[in-house]
């Protein structure tokens, strides 16, 4: 109901946007988008939200980014345009409300208004991830072992850091996607890297204006590889440069990836760029990462 949640010129007239902000733990959904039989993120928000609004039909949810099944979420942001007299009589108590009818692996932090232009989708300038890893022999601790992926040989981060910068830029990511009809493989890769932490867990922080399909969990198999001595540090770039997908190259379990954070341009910035990113290329319409 509402507006197009995909159109870029803001909501009908009688409408509010509302920008939400929220997180979930990925492991018992499958993915974002909603699915027939099948629990998904957006399915449980938008449910909620007729609910609590006393709604006859279904607010649709547009999203900064649509992850995978198995894939978590710190910092996702996600749009809803409903009407001006709705959102007034609901506005104080939402999240409240929402608090007490969403499952408890999703939470909705905060619902304002957004400003003129704004787009969840569109308007962004970048998504930052980040994958979680472990290399200790004995495995993940068992209070991580939802968010960390345990892998059985030491890894070399300094390895894996020389490999990632090349990398970094603009680039066609066939070699690193799962290709879907009419989508551009082309994104701007603006860091890559990868930091030990006290507890010994290693943490890439991948951040781009946009990405493709399994395009995180793929670069992350190709950089363990380098890091564990399998492969080199020039190995990576030079997939990249091939253009087509390497058997060598495994996608990675989901449950180590985490949707960080979103990037938004100042306010008088948004429109702009809600126009620039839908005329340069089309996001693909799947599960990301």
């Amino acid at each position: 109901m509402g507006a197009d949640p995909a159109d870029g010129e803001g909501p009908a007239p009688g409408f509010v946007r509302v920008r939400l902000d929220l997180s979930y733990d990925g492991a018992g959904f499958s993915g974002w988008a909603k699915q027939t039989a099948r629990r998904t993120v957006q399915g449980e928000i938008e449910d909620a939200l007729r609910t609590v609004t006393r709604s006859a039909g279904t607010w649709d949810l547009t999203v900064a980014g649509r992850t995978d099944a198995g894939v978590h979420a710190r910092g996702q942001v996600a749009h809803v345009d409903l009407p001006q007299t709705l959102w007034e009589a609901h506005e104080d108590k939402l999240l409240r409300r929402l608090a007490g009818r969403l499952p408890h692996d999703v939470r909705v932090w905060r619902a304002r208004p957004a400003p003129a232009g704004f787009n969840a989708r569109f308007s962004a300038v970048w998504r930052r991830y980040a994958y979680r890893v472990t290399d200790h022999p004995g495995g993940v601790d068992p209070l991580l072992r939802g968010h960390v992926l345990w892998h059985d040989w030491t890894l070399d981060v300094e390895a894996m850091n020389e490999a990632s910068a090349r990398l970094v830029g603009e680039h066609d990511f066939a070699a690193f996607c799962k290709r879907r009809e009419g989508a551009t493989t082309i994104r701007t890769l603006q860091r890559l890297d990868w930091t030990r932490g006290g507890d010994g867990v290693v943490t890439a922080t991948v951040r781009a204006d946009a990405f493709c399909h399994n395009m995180v969990r793929s670069l992350v198999g190709a950089l363990l590889f380098v890091g564990d001595g399998h492969r080199g540090p020039e190995w990576p770039a030079k997939v990249l440069a091939a253009g087509v997908r390497d058997s060598a190259v495994h996608v990675v379990r989901p449950h180590g990836l985490t949707l960080e954070e979103v990037g938004y341009p100042p306010d008088d910035q948004l429109a702009a760029r809600n126009r620039e990113a839908r005329n340069r290329r089309t996001l693909p319409g799947a599960g990301c990462c």
